[in-house]
Parts: C-alpha cells; sequence; structure tokens
C-alpha cells in the first residue's frame, strides 16, 4: 500500500511542478523523484522502528513522536539534496524551493504520521490476533482435558459396581463371578478402541451398550429387561461413552428397591437434524438408591455442554412412576 501511495504521490507530483508550475519535465522529474525516494526511505523507518518497539503499550504515542523527528529529518535533508542537484542554475525553482519548505515538512509530517499510525494499528491488531490464538489454544486444551477427564471417569464408576457384583457372586455363585469377569474383560477391551473416537454410528454405541448391558444381566439376572425402539438412519452419529451412563442411572433407579421384572424403555429417532434418544424407566420417589460417585447425569450435561456449547441437551421427567431421561445429540451432517 505505502509503494502504490509513493507512486501516486510520485505522479502528482510531477504533474503539479510541471503542468500547474510550469517547471521544465527535467526539473519537475529530478525533484519528484528526489522528494519520493527520501520520503520513501524515512516510511520504511518508520515502520522499521515501529517493528522494533518491544511492546504494544503507547505504541501510536510512539510511532507519532517518531514520524515528527523523522519528518523533521526529512525535511532538511530533501531541501539540502534539492538545492545541491536540482536547483544549481534555476533561480527561480531556488526560490520556489526555500518558499515552499515549510509546506514540504507539512505534508511530509503528515504522511508519515499517517504511515506511523497505520504500522502501529497493524502491530496493536497482530499482537491481539496472536493473543487471542493463544487464548483460544488453551481453551481447546482446556476442553479436550476435561472431556478426557469426564471420558475417564465413566470407567473407573462402572468398575467400582461390577467389581463390587463379582465380589458377592465368588462366594454364592462363582460360575456368575466367572462370566461376569469375562464380559467384563470383553467390554474394556472394546472400550480402548473406542477412546480416539470423536462420534461413532449409533448402531455400534448400541453394540457397546448391549455388551454392558450383558454385563448388567449377570448381576440383576431376569429381573433386567431392555427394550430398544429404533427409528433412525445409518449415518445417525453419537459421541462414544455417553449413553453408558444414562442406561445406568435407569438401571440404578429402576431396579433399586424392587423385586420384579423391570423394563426399561430405549426409544431412538432421527428428527431433522436432532438425534432424539428417550430413555424411560419404573421410579418409585419413596424409595431412593444409595449415593453413587457423582458421575452420572452432570457428568453427561457437562460432556454435551463441552461438545456442543448448548445446555438444553439434556431433560429429565418424572411423573410419579417413571423417570424419562432425553438426550438430543445434534447431527452435523445432516
Amino acid at each position: 500500500m505505502v509503494l502504490l501511495l509513493m507512486l501516486i504521490v510520485l505522479a502528482m507530483h510531477i504533474f503539479i511542478l510541471h503542468n500547474i508550475l510550469h517547471f521544465e519535465w527535467g526539473t519537475a522529474a529530478k525533484d519528484a523523484v528526489t522528494s519520493c525516494l527520501i520520503l520513501g526511505i524515512a516510511a520504511w523507518g518508520i515502520i522499521l522502528l515501529i517493528r522494533a518497539y518491544p511492546t504494544t503499550a503507547v505504541i501510536t504515542l510512539y510511532g507519532l513522536f517518531m514520524a515528527l523527528v523523522i519528518s523533521t529529518a526529512t525535511a532538511i535533508t530533501e531541501y539540502e539534496t534539492l538545492k545541491l542537484f536540482v536547483a544549481t542554475d534555476n533561480v527561480n525553482y531556488q526560490l520556489w524551493l526555500k518558499q515552499t519548505v515549510a509546506v514540504r515538512f507539512l505534508f511530509i509530517w503528515i504522511f508519515n504520521s499517517w504511515v506511523s499510525t497505520v504500522s502501529a494499528l497493524r502491530k496493536n491488531i497482530t499482537n491481539l490476533d496472536a493473543r487471542f490464538q493463544q487464548q483460544t489454544d488453551a481453551s481447546i486444551l482446556l476442553k479436550e482435558a476435561e472431556l478426557f477427564k469426564l471420558r475417564q471417569q465413566l470407567q473407573p464408576h462402572f468398575l467400582y459396581n461390577s467389581l463390587n457384583s463379582i465380589n458377592a457372586l465368588i462366594t454364592i455363585a462363582p460360575g456368575k463371578a466367572q462370566e461376569m469377569i469375562g464380559k467384563l474383560s470383553d467390554f474394556l477391551r472394546s472400550s480402548v478402541k473406542r477412546e480416539s473416537e470423536d462420534t461413532l454410528p449409533v448402531s455400534e454405541e448400541l453394540e457397546y451398550i448391549q455388551s454392558y448391558l450383558a454385563i448388567e444381566s449377570v448381576r440383576f439376572g431376569d429381573r433386567l429387561r431392555v427394550r430398544f425402539e429404533k427409528e433412525y438412519t445409518d449415518d445417525a452419529v453419537i459421541p462414544p461413552f455417553l449413553l453408558q451412563p444414562i442406561v445406568e442411572n435407569a438401571i440404578k433407579f429402576g431396579l433399586y428397591g424392587s423385586t420384579g421384572v423391570v423394563t426399561i424403555t430405549v426409544h431412538i429417532v432421527l428428527e431433522g437434524a436432532m438425534l432424539m434418544i428417550t430413555i424411560t424407566n419404573p421410579y418409585d420417589a419413596d424409595t431412593q438408591p444409595p449415593r453413587g460417585t457423582g458421575f452420572g447425569l452432570e457428568g453427561v450435561q457437562r460432556r454435551l455442554y463441552l461438545l456442543y456449547a448448548r445446555a438444553d441437551l439434556l431433560e429429565t421427567k418424572k411423573d410419579g412412576k417413571y423417570f424419562t431421561t432425553i438426550l438430543k445429540i445434534p447431527q452435523h451432517h445432516v
């Protein structure tokens, strides 16, 4: 931009000297080229000084001050150079040169002040962009770290319950304990494979849930029944490890205090750009399960917010007999 402006100033300079003030082409060209060359060197010096300034504090005032100092030196240098090389034998030009010293200085100062202000603003913007990028990177790293922490909380929570069940079964039903250990091993192996995935097809997540339910069925036997109602396309996706704590919560509240068969319904439907998952389990307000580790629905809510920056993707309802959890997963591919 500075180079283009210098070319415009050069052309206007020659036009004014030759066509308006009626100096010869040679004199006009020498004056214009010399003035623009010195002015260009001064502007480049200001830009370098702004770039070398160690901070952005009061950088605009610093730039304006340097513009004033350099403009003074530029005006003196320009006058002496033109007097020495251009005004040697031209009395009219010598007189005009003396009369225009103040005007030249004013123009040089305005031009250099503009250059310094633009350079200072550009440096400020560059600094702000760099700081914003650092904050963005830090926020992303913090978000990823928290997501990782939330995902890692899932397995210790589930393992705690499973190992307690295995411990209880070892004495009363060693065969079932052995069966549960085998299923738990397969389940954890599949969990490791899913760690690097951001989203998975819903069908794969349901396979994972079936593995989880196979372990829970060893604990609860025929008392636990889970019915799946599916109304979605094959391209529907869901973040991994998001559905299990909700199903686990449904089992915890549905079976606690009950001795009969408990049916949990998982209804999955794709509505436009939103995958709706509704988990319904029997609920007795008078019977509360013991307090757990606190992961549950709070962890799911937090993960949803970190993933989608929305706080309305998890909803719970109680109607006296049933507890319903509604999970919404935005489908970006739709």
